[in-house]
């Protein structure tokens, strides 16, 4: 997507529903946008049964005041197709599009994304009411582009004609039975087939094998559903305008490079908390996998986002106020609706859209507040927002080309995540299987990274295994596979190539050890990479509590630095150690260990780090940050990037006092059009971001 000269910057808006206010509320609210400095809103994704009241009978119309009135003004328009909240006379004249559960149970009404998105009969009625709506508006002058569907892969269809579907694939893949039972291991448990009509269902399956190949089928489901989406709309579309949908990176069908693919541009859906799930200087536990918590968790989101693509992204979605269900009510502290905001301009995002416009007075989410109150009449919230659309306002061009800095690579694997939520290696504190173990793991690593002032660029093991190993040696001196279970030779191959290049590869728990199907491999673990490594292992235990570690050597500890979860029983094999256990029962030494191979190194971290020593890694791995540069730590952050403009700093201070940093180069503030001389302090106060614009790129 390029930018468009009619908007330059970012784009900042809300979602916006008229059809669910009052009548007569459509210009003070659109005048009240154009006050608060917004330049786009999002119509039209979530009411196909206002579009099509009754089968095959339409009202289009209805639209066409609020595109009027948004283009008379200037605001650009984002039109979202319907499909993912289907209509009453379509559940009740096609029951059988029910998405049926694991345990082979229709889904209720009542809710949304009920069905089997794949189901022949509502792709029917999908492509139908896709190809009005779309053809009805796309010559308008208001619309810059369209949201397919939205949040896409919310279930995982057990339906018969799914699981036909998947049966199909997997011939595809296979070819025969006999391989199939080859590579599965189907002899176990007496599980071999002789035929593909045997093949079970996969509600009651426990074969981990048969469960990562179903994830990667459902994977393909949501990526085919968006994909012929965009297809339809395309054929409608303009040359100017983009296609995208919204997605959440928490839903189970998603693997999110595959289905990022199709699109013009990544977009999504950031939500957090806020108050002191927004302080740097308080730790709260992380809440769930869609609500985030902790200013590293935020900036963690924005490079997952840019991971999709490797490029610029946009929120569609994110706070105004209060966010989930009416018991969960934190309202922003003053000042937080733009820091957050800035976060994820600081890492990539092309657009700030809220969700929503106005609080609704109806519905589940009565309680999710908008930029407006209940009231509708205009608070603190609409003041902050509208405060925050003068500050991108007057930044401007200045974004235009912008792409954030990185010092770290860490690479992403949606198969280990799949693995993993069937099959952990984790536990939680009550002994059970810990579904989120992939995400605790590199969790682990990015939030130390983050918080020790390091930029991190996310790539997928797809995008990574494709590259120069010369070349990513070259632009990103550190590379991180904080768990890289499921992994072909090629993944491993080419994380050994990047160390040889000259690269500092960093590996974690349970790289290594699965091959592409998720099998544990017959080589010494890690397989492929440990004489790189210099170290290997045949042991490993998980841990009831943490241990107390000490540095052995290079590597300054933090005060409170562990060992949790998890202990790989190390054998050096020309590593030395950098992290040691104190003595325990189990013999295990080296905690994480370091050698030089090649032209670079590999250091071998053999447990789940806690934040405290997660941190000091990170310190040791890139001594020299942006952070190191502005001489600032806890509360405050700092992310780099390039724009046209040139280099660009946005400081953050996550905490409500004040406190001064020290401008290192000639610099100016974006939003004042202040100048700073190198050795200057500039005082952020409680809440604040400031922007900089820096002669010295290197700040």
């Amino acid at each position: 997507m390029t930018q468009n000269p009619r908007f330059p910057g970012v784009l900042f808006g809300a979602a916006y529903y008229a059809e669910y206010q009052e009548e007569g509320t459509l210009d003070r609210d659109l005048d009240l946008m154009v006050e608060a400095g917004f330049t786009v809103i999002r119509v039209g994704e979530s009411v196909w049964s206002t579009w099509e009241p009754r089968n095959g009978e339409f009202d289009l119309d209805w639209l066409q005041p609020v595109l009027d009135g948004a283009h008379a003004r200037g605001l650009a328009v984002v039109l979202g197709t319907p499909t993912y909240a289907i209509p009453p006379w379509l559940q009740t004249l096609h029951p059988e599009i029910a998405s049926v559960d694991r345990q082979g149970h229709a889904l209720g009404w009542g809710a949304r994304q009920e069905m089997d998105q794949s189901v022949p009969v509502y792709r029917w009625y999908a492509e139908r009411i896709i190809r009005k709506v779309v053809s009805r508006y796309a010559d308008h002058p208001a619309v810059i582009g369209y949201q397919v569907d939205n949040e896409p892969g919310n279930n995982l269809p057990h339906n018969e004609s799914t699981f036909q579907a998947f049966v199909s694939w997997l011939r595809t893949r296979y070819g025969s039975v006999e391989r199939l039972n080859q590579e599965w291991g189907l002899v176990y448990w007496s599980h071999r087939i002789a035929e593909w009509s045997e093949l079970w269902r996969p509600g009651g399956n426990l074969m981990p094998q048969y469960q990562l190949e179903w994830r990667r089928f459902q994977g393909e489901q949501a990526t085919e559903l968006i994909a012929w989406q965009a297809g339809i709309v395309r054929e409608y579309a303009r040359d100017d305008q983009f296609v995208t949908t919204c997605i959440s990176y928490s839903r189970p069908q998603i693997s999110d490079d595959e289905l990022a693919a199709s699109l013009d541009i990544t977009a999504g859906n950031p939500y957090y908390l806020m108050q002191d799930g927004l302080s740097a200087d308080v730790d709260l536990p992380r809440r769930a996998d869609w609500w985030h918590t902790g200013p590293w968790a935020l900036f963690q989101w924005a490079d997952r986002a840019y991971s999709s693509r490797q490029e610029r992204f946009l929120v569609t979605e994110t706070n105004a106020q209060s966010i989930g269900g009416p018991w969960q009510n934190q309202p922003p502290f003053p000042g937080q609706i733009k820091q957050a905001a800035f976060a994820l301009v600081a890492r990539g995002s092309r657009m700030i859209e809220y969700w929503h416009w106005h609080t609704l007075h109806f519905g589940v989410e009565t309680y999710w507040g908008g930029v407006l109150p209940h009231s509708q009449v205009p608070g603190r919230i609409y003041r902050e927002v509208a405060e925050l659309g003068g500050s991108l306002k007057r930044i401007g061009g200045a974004l235009d080309g912008f792409e954030p800095d990185a010092d770290v690579l860490l690479l992403h694997s949606t198969d280990t995540k799949w693995s993993f939520e069937f099959y952990p290696p984790l536990a939680t504190d009550e002994g059970e299987a810990d579904r989120r173990s992939y995400a605790r793991i590199v969790d682990a690593f990015q939030r130390g990274l983050t918080e020790a002032g390091v930029q991190v660029r996310v790539q997928h093991s797809r995008q990574f295994a494709k590259q120069s190993a010369a070349e990513l040696a070259e632009r990103y001196p550190v590379l991180i596979a904080a768990a890289e279970y499921v992994a072909d030779d090629d993944v491993l191959d080419a994380l050994r190539a990047y160390a040889e290049a000259g690269g500092h590869l960093v590996l974690g728990i349970r790289t290594g050890y699965g091959d592409q199907l998720a099998r544990a491999r017959r080589g010494v673990a890690p397989d492929r990479l440990h004489d790189a490594a210099g170290v290997w292992y045949d042991e490993y235990s998980n841990l009831a509590a943490p241990l107390t570690v000490s540095a052995s050597s290079g590597l300054e500890l933090e005060a409170g630095s562990q060992a949790t979860a998890w202990v790989d029983v190390l054998t050096l094999d020309g590593a030395e150690p950098l992290v040691s256990y104190e003595p325990t029962e189990l013999g295990a030494e080296a905690a994480i260990t370091t050698t030089a191979f090649g032209a670079g190194r590999v250091t071998y971290v053999g447990t789940v780090p806690n934040a405290p020593l997660a941190r000091s890694l990170a310190r040791w791995l890139v001594p020299h940050t942006a952070a190191t540069v502005w001489r600032t730590g806890n509360p405050v952050t700092v992310s780099t990037g390039r724009s046209a403009a040139g280099a660009l700093a946005f400081l953050h201070n996550w905490s409500g006092a004040a406190h001064v940093v020290t401008v290192p180069a000639d610099s100016i503030h974006l939003e004042t059009g202040e100048h700073y001389a190198a050795g200057s302090p500039y005082t952020l106060g409680p809440r604040d971001v400031a922007v900089f614009e820096v002669a010295d790129s290197h700040a």
